[in-house]
């Protein structure tokens, strides 16, 4: 499918992909696919005021009806997930199955935001004085500004975006600059499944900017953006953090992921290779959950490790649009550069590289295709406390349990981490308060593909914050403590006399 026939089919026109100054370059060939004209910083200022507006409107809407609003936006979803799914596999470069699963993902989330809408629960809490009565509640908390990365384009926005809305928050979305197009289709998407809602959707309730770093910045300093929520690098997160704590804002951080494997040996290995390959080459290496670290107890290690690479050495690597491509491109040469950078530390820290160099160089000279990089490491060195978002698997030995998950927790980041063992001790272990210190931890799969159903985020550098499933929609609301005396006294907590 030629490139514009796929950007036609996702209702993108030839006057909105041309005339402006963002180039936007698939990874597949590197060639440019659009042109797009940018916003302002005096836009962004303008949509912040139309989305307060909205929310004076919006957070007085019944939750319930508030949550019609996403039910309809996931069955559009529904409708357009073949056309969305090639979308961002030519924009970002995962493979189609990929493209296809994020979407899936935005349908997930769009359902469990509609059950959630009569579920906003708080509590009934009992009180110490007579006649009185304690209970929490949760309202709207004000817009909510959500910035997203290149790889995963479209699913993290809507984890944001369906909870908030049924939260009663009206959001703007800041897209990566490389990956505009997506943010753009599923814009056309809102509007129209606003324009069926009908008039109960206010103006500015969903928007969109499109451009560089200055309009991110513009939604972080706002103090009318109630809310910022941010997906990327953690050099990203400590600047989003700081200016929306300098305001005293709140901001809900999904940063870098430095993930761990422990291979035990009870360890199924069969059903171990199958998810330390997905886990690790998935996306090309690009998802903050790829598998980065795989720590393998010595008496396995030879069992395992041999066939982890024929493994490698059969993957399909091409063109992410064709059947049976199992690793597309990375985003952009820059990319490659890092990844080749990585090795070479590796290197001079010891490492045995296996793979990692650039191909397809004959027939996509202009774009990045890597083969995935295995490296035997004597020990956990500098290069492997960093995450290079590249399909680089950094494997090392253990001989002890203790040792294992001290070299996993070892590392800045703290998103996601796994254990494959058939012992309940140690299972148990790795989920104790000993264990991983990751918030996912995992037992026999890989630390990638969570569900919509838990929480998704991590502690330490990864920020602290949590997307999706859980409880995580509290972080889209103000919760408000109530106590209502209903007697005739009044009676003072704590016993305190004060007779005037």
């Amino acid at each position: 499918m030629a490139h514009i026939d796929i950007l036609t089919a996702a209702g993108l026109t030839e006057t909105e992909l041309t005339g402006g100054t963002l180039s936007v370059t698939t990874p597949i060939d590197g060639s440019e696919i659009a042109r797009l004209s940018m916003h302002s910083v005096a836009d962004a200022q303008a949509q912040i005021v139309a989305a307060n507006e909205a929310f004076q409107a919006w957070r007085s809407m019944p939750a319930p009806r508030r949550g019609e609003l996403v039910r309809l936006l996931g069955n559009e979803l529904r409708a357009q997930k073949e056309a969305l799914g090639r979308l961002v596999t030519l924009e970002c470069g995962k493979i189609y199955q990929e493209g296809l699963g994020e979407v899936q993902e935005m349908i997930d989330i769009c359902d469990f935001a509609v059950g959630l809408s009569r579920q906003l629960y708080g509590l009934t809490i009992a009180s110490e004085r007579p006649g009185h009565t304690m209970r929490e509640t949760w309202h709207p908390m004000g817009v909510c500004g959500v910035i997203t990365a290149f790889n995963f384009p479209v699913a993290p926005w809507c984890w944001n975006a369906a909870l908030a809305l049924v939260c009663g928050d009206p959001v703007i979305w800041k897209p990566s600059e490389k990956t505009p197009l997506t943010a753009m289709a599923v814009q056309k998407i809102c509007d129209k499944v606003m324009a069926e809602f009908g008039e109960d959707a206010p103006k500015g309730l969903i928007q969109t900017l499109i451009g560089e770093r200055d309009l991110g910045q513009t939604l972080t300093a706002s103090k009318d953006v109630a809310i910022v929520s941010a997906t990327g690098s953690v050099p990203m997160g400590r600047a989003v953090a700081g200016d929306v704590a300098a305001r005293l804002g709140r901001s809900i951080l999904e940063l870098g992921g430095n993930n761990a494997m422990i291979v035990a040996p009870s360890a199924d290995l069969e059903m171990a290779l199958r998810a330390i390959v997905f886990s690790a080459v998935g996306t090309a290496g690009q998802r903050c959950t790829t598998l980065r670290r795989l720590i393998v107890h010595e008496d396995v290690y030879d069992q395992l490790i041999p066939r982890l690479k024929a493994a490698y050495d059969s993957l399909p690597i091409g063109d992410p649009l064709d059947e049976g491509t199992l690793v597309g491109p990375l985003i952009d040469t820059d990319a490659l550069t890092a990844m080749t950078r990585a090795l070479d530390q590796a290197q001079a820290e010891g490492g045995k590289v296996h793979g990692g160099g650039q191909v397809l160089t004959d027939s996509h000279g202009a774009a990045a295709y890597v083969a995935p990089a295995i490296v035997e490491m004597p020990a956990q060195s500098a290069i492997m406390h960093h995450e290079t978002f590249a399909p680089i698997l950094y494997v090392v030995k253990y001989n002890d349990l203790d040792q294992a998950i001290a070299m996993q927790n070892a590392v800045p980041q703290g998103l996601s981490s796994c254990i494959f063992s058939t012992d309940v001790r140690e299972t148990e272990t790795f989920l104790s308060a000993v264990g991983s210190d990751c918030g996912i931890a995992n037992v026999n799969i890989g630390p990638s593909g969570a569900e919509i159903g838990g929480a998704f985020g991590g502690e330490k550098e990864t920020g602290g914050g949590r997307e999706s499933g859980s409880d995580a929609w509290k972080g889209y609301m103000r919760r408000q403590t109530n106590t209502v005396n209903y007697s005739r006294e009044l009676p003072l907590a704590q016993g305190i006399k004060f007779d005037i």
